[in-house]
């Protein structure tokens, strides 16, 4: 989905010293029963069997996760997912790509219940293709910055994250609300990307969705010459231009719901989004400026600006 492709590009990592003693990779019996509900309450089918897997593909509840360039699959035997949890894949492994220089590993999708391993539990999102599973990185930087994106989306209430022991990996729950949480999570500073060896600024521009000319302007560069090392600014708003087939398909997500965080008034969000302070609250019949943590607001963005 262009959507998310265009958001997630703005998203950073910036966790606070009291997101992360809130947040625990440790799971518990309650996370697992909220991701149980969050299935329900979405109608996600529970697949049973192997034929089960291939109805849902059929019907499109199931869509096939491909590996790309930023990641691979292993050993996964039943390659499909729900929608948000193959776009969530797409793009958190570029963004790890672009952080670690090296493929994030799938390790599971979609397990009908009758392949369920016998330690798994018995309310098990799996079988709904609702959970992917993430081998855990060898290299401490890199663990430690897919560690820290993770918990800082679980804090957003997106996903659900649980650092598994036998065999060791990450398994994460995608909700479905996975789309407005990475506009959320997204900051009005910069990106920064540090330059790899081999790196070039078409390298770049592919890998983050900013064009050669933007990289160069934002980093006030002369020429193409880069070096490993180096830190660039990402422009956020500096995004390459779509043709018209996928403006057309980013126009379908032009009305968002936003939840309000810490730190959002309505002048933010406004220029966040494209809008004006009274179109949104117009929108969401609001008497004042005044926003609570967690309240949903309706937002008709602005499709020039996305």
């Amino acid at each position: 989905m262009p959507k998310i492709a265009l958001i997630f590009l703005t998203f950073t990592v910036s966790i606070s010293a009291a997101v992360v003693q809130a947040q625990t990779l440790k799971g518990s019996r309650n996370s697992m029963e909220r991701q149980y509900q969050v299935a329900l309450q979405n109608g996600y089918g529970f697949a049973k069997t192997a034929s089960f897997v291939k109805e849902y593909v059929s019907t499109g509840d199931l869509v096939q996760v491909k590996e790309n360039r930023y990641f691979e699959l292993h050993d996964v035997s039943y390659p499909y997912a729900r929608s948000p949890v193959k776009n969530f894949v797409e793009q958190i492994s570029a963004k790890y790509f672009a952080n670690c220089g090296e493929k994030l590993t799938v390790t599971s999708l979609t397990r009908p219940i009758d392949r369920q391993p016998n330690n798994a539990a018995s309310d098990s999102v799996h079988p709904t293709g609702m959970a992917v599973d993430l081998r855990i990185p060898p290299l401490g930087k890199c663990r430690s910055w897919l560690e820290r994106t993770l918990l800082s989306m679980e804090a957003a209430d997106v996903l659900d994250v649980t650092r598994e022991r036998n065999p060791p990996h990450y398994h994460v729950a995608v909700f479905p609300e996975v789309v407005h949480a990475f506009a959320d999570a997204s900051s009005t500073s910069d990106n920064e990307y540090v330059v790899r060896r081999g790196d070039s600024l078409s390298r770049i521009s592919t890998i983050t969705g900013v064009s050669v000319a933007h990289l160069k302007a934002g980093n006030g560069l002369r020429n193409d010459m880069i070096v490993a090392g180096q830190k660039l600014q990402i422009p956020a708003a500096a995004s390459k231009p779509m043709n018209t087939s996928r403006a057309n398909e980013v126009a379908s997500y032009a009305e968002l719901t936003h939840r309000v965080r810490r730190g959002d008034t309505l002048w933010r969000l406004a220029k966040r989004y494209g809008t004006t302070v009274d179109a949104i609250s117009k929108d969401n019949d609001l008497a004042g400026d005044a926003l609570q943590i967690g309240q949903v607001l309706k937002v008709t963005s602005n499709r020039n600006s996305l």
